[in-house]
């Protein structure tokens, strides 16, 4: 094997849990030490370690991350009440995801890997479609109420000098009903947009963003003029990339998106980019093959796999039985964080390894050899022959080979 590739600055390394944590090891073991001399600043976000540090630990791997620019993360489990008695927790701790995005003022944005032998499920979709979700606020954070009967639900705003309030009639009840408060931020806006801007921009690729002013006609307008004013002030940065902005009403861009071959990254709320990232996952193949980027206004980035910790599979591994789990987004994600890295540093070998990664990747599973989940997609069957797929590590020891033959 050649010489180690140097990579210049330090990457923040943040683990996980159950599968996700086993396929993470393997990926470093066979894809990443033995090709790269890399400063990794590790965190353990496994779930007994954040209550061993009683979530702590947490914010620190967002700090790093804040500080050193560029960070990669496995899968994690964000406790339910079935995980704390599992675990034994002390509390429900609150996921490290949202932690983190929190702590960078970040914006996700996910992206399917395509293979020529995974056909999208949509004929028209030539190339990946980048789903930008503004994770924060309207229905995630609402105030909500059953209405148990006659009366009047309100919208009051006090302000803050104490000057008059504003009051504004939600519904008179006649009976049992439900209502919805929600909200958003202009600074929350503002940076959701410059995020997008900044990863058109990285990526080269047209920006959409869509909502539905003519029904929220403050709601939707507070973000669509945001957007707009953002766009408006790097617009020679946009002609100097090649590309274009362009806003629609979310119905439109539905309608759209389903005849376009794809090569866009399509800015959403957050509702809508919860919806509409697992709609693209799956029309172009499974989560299986989906990036997940955290990137904030000024640039820092976190990669991941866009899937959880395959609980399913843990069990099984548990027993001493192998699993087919597919670890390509995870791969990914350790690939991403590189390329940032190396476009951060000027270091370009860096960046040409992790291209070749991904190729590697890629060929692999053009090749024949895949997983068990992208059997199913190939066979188009729940249940492909067993000699069609192979195991997890034997996946990634495939991999392997392919990339020290490229190298």
């Amino acid at each position: 094997m050649a010489q180690k590739i140097k990579v210049k600055n330090t990457i923040v390394e943040i683990d996980g849990d159950e599968m996700a944590r086993v396929m993470w090891a393997w990926i470093k073991e066979h894809l990443i030490t033995p090709y790269l001399d890399v400063n990794l600043e590790y965190y353990d976000l496994g779930l007994l370690k954040r209550e061993e540090s009683k979530d702590q630990i947490t914010l620190e791997a967002a700090k790093a991350i804040a500080k050193h620019g560029v960070g990669v993360k496995c899968a994690t489990i964000t406790p339910d009440k079935a995980r704390v008695e599992e675990y034994k927790l002390s509390k429900q701790w609150p996921s490290p995801n949202g932690t983190i995005r929190a702590h960078l003022d970040g914006t996700i944005f996910r992206e399917p890997i395509t293979c020529n032998n995974i056909k999208p499920a949509v004929r028209s979709w030539k190339k990946p479609i980048i789903i930008g979700r503004h994770a924060y606020g309207d229905e995630y954070k609402a105030a909500e109420f059953t209405v148990p009967g006659p009366g009047t639900v309100e919208l009051v705003y006090k302000p803050a000098d104490g000057s008059q309030s504003t009051t504004l009639t939600v519904h008179e009840f006649k009976g049992r009903g439900v209502t919805l408060g929600m909200h958003n931020t202009e600074k929350s806006v503002r940076s959701f947009a410059q995020a997008s801007i900044t990863y058109a921009l990285q990526r080269k690729t047209d920006l959409w963003f869509s909502a539905k002013q003519t029904i929220l006609k403050q709601y939707d307008s507070f973000f669509m003029n945001i957007f707009q004013e953002e766009v408006n002030k790097r617009k020679m940065d946009f002609e100097k990339a090649g590309i274009t902005y362009w806003y629609t009403l979310i119905d439109d861009t539905v309608a759209q998106i389903m005849k376009h071959p794809g090569g866009v990254l399509w800015a959403t709320k957050n509702r809508d980019g919860d919806v509409m990232s697992d709609m693209i996952a799956s029309g172009f193949g499974s989560l299986g093959l989906m990036t997940s980027v955290l990137v904030s206004p000024d640039g820092k980035m976190e990669t991941e796999a866009a899937h959880g910790t395959v609980t399913r599979h843990f069990r099984l591994h548990q027993q001493g039985k192998k699993t087919s789990t597919n670890p390509t987004a995870s791969i990914f994600a350790w690939t991403g964080a590189l390329k940032r890295r190396g476009e951060l540093d000027n270091t370009p070998d860096v960046v040409k390894f992790a291209e070749a990664l991904e190729d590697a990747n890629v060929k692999t599973i053009e090749s024949g050899t895949v997983t068990g989940d992208l059997a199913r997609l190939i066979h188009e069957t729940s249940k492909p022959p067993e000699d069609s797929y192979v195991d997890t590590e034997a996946f990634i020891k495939a991999v392997a080979k392919r990339l020290e033959s490229s190298l």
